[in-house]
């Protein structure tokens, strides 16, 4: 850059390029927030940066209107600066090292958010563990703690700070499971935080990562802390266990669980029912809690609350479980009035995954072969699951127009009904109801063989119900190549079952 560098100029204050030995004076406004003033204008500098060396000049030569949160902004911006060579040049390495001063003389004064930030991205980074900036930040941090016994020869970062920095990272990809689990085992417990198993949590339920040690160690975990633990974090903690449909071999997980629901269960209403839901993915629903959702007080508590319509589609799935899984409990119940369909359309993950399903080559698969009259798609039954295909099939094995059934079998079931065929009362003839379910890749856990929980939840209500289900696996449906392969596979599965259709099947 020369002296032609024109200087950039935001909100009439101008800015003076830092190639410049010129620091920012004061302006009329001072340090306002608002309108793109001079802390909102110097952090658009940084984050537009060349090099390391224009990141420095602008934070040393403008003391005056440096803020805590410019030094992550700063350190962010570094890493995206680096991120394409190999190792930094030597006038790179000695920019590091003064821009780590800076830091370091800084630091005193950051709030412990801004700490958290800089020690997890300057361990990105690759700033030495046992280096003065880590060193001063890890002090940093340390000094907010609560006071605890100190420990002697503790290092200055432990695998507790690289587990966090590796989940807290964008490009979560370049830190492989093994690197999880190698950060977890080296941690020491202080270093293990709500925040951290939090963020271990979210991440093995965001990508569908099964991992029997790590889940086991969140399960420890909430035993271990249970005392220090309110609902809204445990609802995280045990989001995955539901999610990837994973029952943790420690013993105390539900007896501690059950003490939270009973400690907690009339703080946070929504957390609670969180909590529940993962349950009831894993089958392992406590009947004192239930007895406390389903109660006229905590009702009347959410009705109006701004997560009165999810806590309600949340309570009705419950209502269901218990209905279909729990003939034990004597409890109340939901009022019919309070009950809404619990998943009326298909799943967030489905719409937004369609252009890479099999359902609409399967719907012309079937169209082709049975008829549009013979099958419904994406039609939701009671008391609220949609489905995928569904037919209804005569007692003789011919698969009926549509139009002259009623494709829903009662709800709630009668004892006779469930896993059974259901009796048309109408035609006197037992009809039966099948459920094609296709099962995508993405139903699945990230090895491809464990369905995640909200799906094995809703194969196994459907069959309760007394719902036929025909499973279509993707790997089946991946090896089939064009449409009349896909027939044939169709077809090969429906005479599995008994079923005829055209001429032959009346």
């Amino acid at each position: 850059m020369g002296s032609q560098t024109s200087p950039a100029r935001l909100s009439g204050l101008v800015l003076i390029p830092p190639v410049q030995p010129c620091c920012l004076g004061p302006s009329k406004s001072g340090d306002r927030h608002f309108g793109g003033g001079p802390v909102q204008g110097l952090q658009r500098l940084l984050e537009q940066a060349r090099n390391p060396g224009e990141l420095l000049r602008w934070l040393s030569q403008n003391p005056t209107k440096v803020r805590a949160h410019h030094y992550p902004v700063a350190l962010r911006r570094l890493g995206q600066l680096l991120a394409s060579q190999p190792r930094p040049s030597p006038v790179e390495q000695a920019t590091l090292q003064d821009l780590s001063q800076l830091i370091i003389r800084n630091c005193p004064s950051f709030d412990v958010h801004t700490i958290h930030v800089c020690l997890h991205l300057a361990v990105l980074l690759g700033f030495p563990s046992d280096g003065p900036l880590l060193c001063a930040l890890e002090q940093e941090r340390r000094a907010r703690l609560p006071p605890k016994p100190s420990s002697p020869h503790q290092p200055a970062v432990y695998g507790g700070q690289r587990l966090e920095a590796a989940l807290s990272c964008p490009r979560f990809l370049r830190y492989p499971r093994q690197h999880l689990i190698r950060s977890l085992a080296e941690a020491r417990p202080e270093e293990l935080t709500p925040h951290v198993m939090v963020l271990l949590a979210q991440h093995l339920a965001r990508h569908r990562l099964r991992e029997p040690q790590l889940l086991e160690a969140i399960a420890h975990f909430l035993v271990a802390q249970e005392a220090q633990l309110n609902s809204k974090v445990v609802q995280k903690l045990v989001l995955p266990f539901g999610r990837l449909n994973y029952m943790p071999l420690e013993q105390q997980f539900m007896p501690c669980l059950e003490r939270i629901l009973a400690r907690e269960a009339g703080v946070a209403p929504l957390a609670t029912v969180n909590i529940l839901m993962s349950l009831c993915q894993l089958q392992r629903l406590p009947f004192r809690a239930l007895q406390f959702v389903f109660s006229p007080s905590f009702i009347s508590h959410i009705n109006g609350t701004p997560p009165s319509l999810i806590v309600r589609r949340y309570l009705s799935l419950l209502d269901t479980a218990v209905q279909l899984e729990l003939p034990g409990y004597q409890g109340p119940r939901l009022p019919q009035r309070q009950r809404v369909p619990i998943f009326p359309q298909p799943l967030i993950t489905d719409r937004a995954r369609c252009k890479y399903s099999h359902k609409d080559m399967v719907a012309e698969g079937l169209r082709q072969l049975l008829g549009e009259e013979k099958y419904r798609q994406d039609l939701t039954v009671p008391p609220g699951y949609c489905t995928d295909f569904l037919l209804c099939v005569g007692s003789s094995g011919a698969v009926l127009p549509m139009r002259t059934q009623d494709p829903f079998l009662p709800y709630p079931p009668r004892p006779c009904q469930q896993g059974q065929a259901n009796f048309d009362s109408t035609t006197q003839d037992p009809t039966q109801r099948v459920v094609l379910m296709l099962r995508e890749r993405w139903h699945f856990c990230r090895d491809g063989r464990v369905l995640l929980g909200s799906r094995a939840l809703r194969e196994r209500h459907l069959g309760l119900m007394g719902y036929q289900l025909l499973p279509l696996p993707f790997e089946e449906l991946e090896s089939q190549r064009g449409l009349p392969q896909l027939k044939s596979y169709l077809r090969q599965k429906l005479q599995a079952l008994g079923l005829r259709w055209g001429p032959e099947g009346g």
